[in-house]
């Protein structure tokens, strides 16, 4: 396993040394089975588009070049060149009730996770210029969920403040929620906002090299085709100083009787619940697996290093004893 590197920034390590908070939870884990639509609303919000989106034919030439390399869809194997098209259509399909899924998923603690993460993050500071307006990518952020925080506490710490923030996906039906959803915000927090439908492995030229003071990604991650390609982007768009942030279900495995039970609710409970609430047990099957082939904490902390990023202490930090976990990367100032 690879060692963490040290922080080469003292804004670095305090933008990573912030507390989170954990419910430790006692517990012998359990075995299972493996088995540019780009509308802007109206008003003066930019919304960026994909203009160099990857047509049809251009993803069937990809699809060919990549030959037969697969990776997993939930417990399944498929081509990655089918992943993408599977992990949307899930998406089409939960757009409405995603905020709903999660409550299923954590108990309703992703609410809590969320704005926890969320004021860890200081949002409306920059990290490269204070008197610059700090640039944010909220990547797989479609419904808007984070990137209203992130507005919202901006504002809670400043009548006045510095940033704007992309809400971006690759998902047009998330998107879709998303920019209904503005809608209801204050025009103040509608001015610090952008949507922008994109392929978070492959973004487009719209977000440059070091152009980011903050990139999030929340509860995403794991359903992207080829999570290293999109860590190895977070890096080129962030600024040096600039910090990679994720909030992802995790392991609960230091906990085995918490785990065991959790497991039993997440395999049991949710595709049952999915079916009987939202008429869609399949998409819920899939995310509950998603999560069970996600890295583990230390995995994917080494994947954070691997891309190229610098973490502060063990690189991430649990909450409600493993069940997800805050990660955190700084792009090195040199």
């Amino acid at each position: 396993m690879a060692a963490p590197r040290a922080l080469g920034s003292a804004r670095g390590l305090r933008a990573l040394s912030r507390p989170v908070f954990q419910l430790q939870s006692q517990s012998p884990s359990p075995s299972f089975p493996s088995p540019s639509l780009s509308r802007c609303f109206s008003g003066s919000v930019p919304c960026l588009h994909d203009a160099n989106a990857p047509s049809p034919s251009d993803r069937a030439s990809s699809a060919g070049a990549a030959g037969n390399k697969t990776t997993h869809f939930g417990y399944e194997t498929v081509l990655e060149s089918e992943k993408e098209n599977r992990v949307a259509g899930v998406f089409h399909s939960v757009a409405e009730s995603y905020d709903r899924m999660n409550d299923l998923m954590s108990f309703g603690w992703h609410r809590v996770w969320k704005d926890h993460f969320v004021a860890s993050l200081a949002p409306g500071l920059s990290t490269s210029n204070p008197g610059q307006p700090q640039r944010i990518l909220d990547v797989a952020g479609g419904t808007g969920d984070i990137a209203f925080r992130l507005v919202s506490a901006a504002h809670a710490a400043s009548p006045n403040p510095k940033l704007h923030v992309t809400v971006s996906d690759i998902n047009s039906s998330m998107l879709s929620v998303g920019r209904d959803r503005s809608l209801a915000l204050p025009a103040s927090h509608q001015a610090c906002l952008s949507f922008l439908e994109a392929n978070a492995e492959r973004l487009p030229p719209q977000v440059q090299d070091n152009s980011l003071d903050l990139y999030t990604v929340v509860f995403g991650i794991r359903n992207f085709t080829n999570p290293l390609a999109a860590l190895r982007e977070a890096h080129r768009v962030l600024k040096p100083g600039g910090v990679f942030a994720c909030l992802e279900f995790s392991k609960a495995d230091k906990h085995p009787l918490f785990n065991y039970v959790y497991k039993r609710w997440s395999f049991g409970a949710i595709p049952l619940i999915g079916q009987l609430v939202a008429g869609d047990r399949d998409s819920y099957q899939y995310l509950v697996e998603s999560i069970e082939r996600f890295p583990s904490q230390e995995q994917f902390r080494d994947m954070i290093l691997e891309a190229g990023f610098e973490v502060s202490g063990d690189g991430y930090e649990d909450l409600t004893g493993g069940v997800a976990a805050i990660h955190k990367g700084v792009k090195p100032l040199a």
